[in-house]
């Protein structure tokens, strides 16, 4: 598969989430085969985490939980194209919170990939993918699918490319993609979130300067739908927006892969009667295989969304996660180290009361270890903060602080 999808779909993922950074790098089960081109991996999990800010609130209360995570793997391999999925599930048990917080989350991804020519030769590739995912209030720390504030939420996503290589210098690709993040709110129990839809169209050109480096033209264009806005506001709740970036990036390395691109963005939000947005923004992404033993990878953007807590407002997002992977005791033990912050800058606001910024930094340190094929034990440590200021936040509970230690085991095939 060409190398230019894999860095595009690099891009969307980190538009919208925050990334593990190296956890490409654990040892996957061997699976079983069925017939000569599908592979299974079934596994299931059972962990046990403690968590100091169960609410997520400046009040914070701790508590403890058992979580069992079912899943299974597939893959099938046609001879220039494959497809790969996953669907799991996950149930939270917590010993204190029983009547409130025992929960499910579940989700599937499913990736299509096709090319009728080596990386970088003259040739057609696509790549298609899809996800959902019901996520439940306690399921993870990160920023993932948008803030990833604590409640209930759903998210779909779903994106196509296509690739021409024209020739050994030149290369065009279009895409197209889709993202939905509803919350599920109970306005009995608390303040509702806004979740939102955006749908993308755009493009790319690129042309080898040189054997590894490609300089690449690219532009976007998308639509944006708010939800859950109360029809007394005079906004609109439809957005839209575009941006034109330019930079380079590795054709292909052995070690070495990265994609610097900046721009210009315009963030039109409710259709322009609140306040047009303009600002350069950035994409970045970079791997580096240090040796057979370390591993590392960078991953930043910036760019603009609607508020998912304050009604009629827009932000600007910009996050760096970097991660660093080690192997270790002839690969059966492998650590892996991500950092990640993020800073969320209110453009406009419904009210001089929202107008604040938050800063959210997260760290997170993981050790797996892979007893014998069927047998994987892991541990993970997590920190979290959250800072805000500015705009009438006083006595919030915006600001927190919040430490969870996991330990397990994963049966695999």
């Amino acid at each position: 598969m060409n190398a230019k999808l894999s860095a595009f779909a690099t891009t969307l993922v980190v538009s919208a989430s925050v990334l593990t950074a190296s956890a490409d790098v654990i040892d996957r089960p061997n699976g079983f085969k069925i017939g000569e081109r599908m592979t299974l991996r079934p596994y299931v999990s059972l962990s046990y985490t403690y968590d100091s800010n169960v609410d997520s609130t400046k009040h914070a209360k701790d508590g403890s939980s058992w979580v069992v995570n079912p899943g299974l793997g597939a893959e099938y391999k046609g001879e220039n194209w494959e497809i790969a999925g996953r669907a799991w599930y996950r149930y939270h048990a917590y010993n204190h919170y029983s009547k409130q917080l025992n929960t499910s989350s579940y989700g599937e991804t499913l990736t299509f990939k096709w090319a009728d020519s080596l990386p970088n030769e003259k040739g057609w590739s696509v790549l298609l993918s899809e996800s959902f995912t019901q996520i439940a209030q306690d399921d993870d720390m990160s920023n993932y699918s948008g803030r990833g504030l604590g409640r209930d939420r759903k998210t779909f996503q779903t994106a196509g490319i296509i690739e021409r290589r024209i020739n050994e210098r030149l290369h065009a690709a279009l895409d197209a993609s889709y993202y939905l993040l509803d919350y599920d709110n109970d306005v009995k129990k608390y303040a509702p979130l806004y979740g939102w839809k955006r749908a993308l169209v755009g493009g790319e050109v690129g042309y080898a300067a040189s054997k590894w480096t490609d300089i690449i033209l690219a532009a976007n264009y998308g639509w944006y739908w708010q939800d859950n806005v109360p029809t007394n506001v005079r906004y609109s709740d439809k957005s839209r927006g575009w941006s034109v970036m330019g930079g380079i990036g590795t054709r292909a390395t052995e070690k070495i892969e990265y994609r610097i691109l900046t721009g210009w963005s315009r963030f039109e939000y409710a259709d322009g009667d609140a306040k047009d947005i303009n600002g350069w923004t950035y994409q970045v992404s970079g791997k580096w295989k240090i040796s057979d033993r370390w591993n590392m990878m960078l991953l930043a953007a910036s760019y603009y969304q609607p508020d998912e807590r304050e009604i009629c407002s827009a932000v600007r997002v910009d996050s760096i996660s970097w991660g660093l992977a080690h192997s270790m005791v002839r690969g059966k033990l492998n650590a892996t180290l991500d950092l990640n912050y993020r800073r969320e800058t209110h453009e406009y606001s419904y009210t001089r009361g929202y107008d604040y910024d938050q800063d959210i930094i997260t760290a997170r340190l993981g050790l797996n270890y892979t007893l014998n094929r069927f047998l994987q034990l892991y541990g993970r440590i997590e920190y979290q903060t959250r800072m805000c200021d500015g705009g009438d936040v006083s006595g919030h509970n915006y600001d927190y602080d919040r430490f969870r230690g996991t330990v397990g085991m994963r049966l695999t095939y």
